[in-house]
C-alpha cells in the first residue's frame, strides 16, 4: 500500500471516529399544552412547574420553548428565585413564545417578570444533566414542601414518551455521507 493511500484511509479511519457518535437534542414545552401560565390552584402554588420539570430529563443542548399572553419570563439567579424579584436577570423574554437553549449541565432559575406572577407558583427550577448515560433519577428542587396526600394536577409532560414533545433533532447521518464519499473516492470504488 503507498504512502499515500495510509494517510487517506488514517483520515477516513479517524473521521469515521470524529462523526459516529450521533449529537441529539429535544426542545421541551413548558408546561406541555397550557404552556407558561399562573397556576389556578392553591395546591400547586409554587410547585407546579418545578413538577413538570421533575416529569422530564433535560440535557445540555436541549431547549424549553415558553408560549404565555402579556407575560415574561425570565431565568435569574437562586437568590432571586427564592425572592421573586430580579434585579440582574441572565435572560428576559416577553415575546409570547421564547425558546431558551440549556447550554450547560447545573440548574436554571425561570421566574415571570410580570408583577405578582412569580409569588403565585410562576416559577420553575430546571436540572440539567452533563449527560444521559450519567444521570440518576433526581428532580430538582422544589421551593415549597407539600404533605398532601394526592399530588397536584401537572400540566401535560414533554418527556420523550409523550406525544406533546415538539422537536428531537438528531445529527447521525451526515457523518456516515461524508465517509461513503471520502472512501467511494479515495479508493475509487465508483
Amino acid at each position: 500500500m503507498s504512502p499515500l493511500k495510509k494517510i487517506n484511509l488514517v483520515t477516513i479511519l479517524i473521521s469515521f471516529y470524529m462523526f459516529s457518535s450521533c449529537v441529539s437534542s429535544t426542545e421541551f414545552e413548558v408546561g406541555g399544552d397550557d404552556g407558561w401560565i399562573v397556576p389556578q390552584s392553591d395546591k400547586t402554588h409554587g410547585d407546579l412547574f418545578n413538577q413538570w420539570a421533575s416529569h422530564n430529563r433535560f440535557k445540555v443542548g436541549d431547549t424549553v420553548r415558553f408560549k404565555y399572553k402579556k407575560d415574561s419570563v425570565l431565568v435569574v439567579s437562586e437568590d432571586e428565585y427564592k425572592k421573586c424579584k430580579a434585579t440582574k436577570p441572565q435572560f428576559y423574554a416577553n415575546n409570547d413564545d421564547t425558546v431558551f437553549k440549556l447550554d450547560r449541565p447545573g440548574l436554571f432559575y425561570f421566574i415571570s417578570g410580570v408583577s405578582g406572577h412569580c409569588e403565585k407558583g410562576l416559577k420553575m427550577i430546571i436540572k440539567v444533566m452533563e449527560s444521559e448515560e450519567s444521570t440518576p433519577d433526581s428532580p430538582p428542587p422544589s421551593s415549597s414542601s407539600s404533605s398532601s396526600s394526592s399530588p397536584p394536577s401537572l400540566p401535560a409532560s414533554t418527556h420523550k414518551k409523550s406525544n406533546a414533545l415538539k422537536t428531537t433533532v438528531q445529527f447521525c447521518s451526515s457523518g456516515f455521507v461524508v465517509i461513503t464519499i471520502m472512501a467511494v473516492s479515495v479508493f475509487g470504488l465508483i
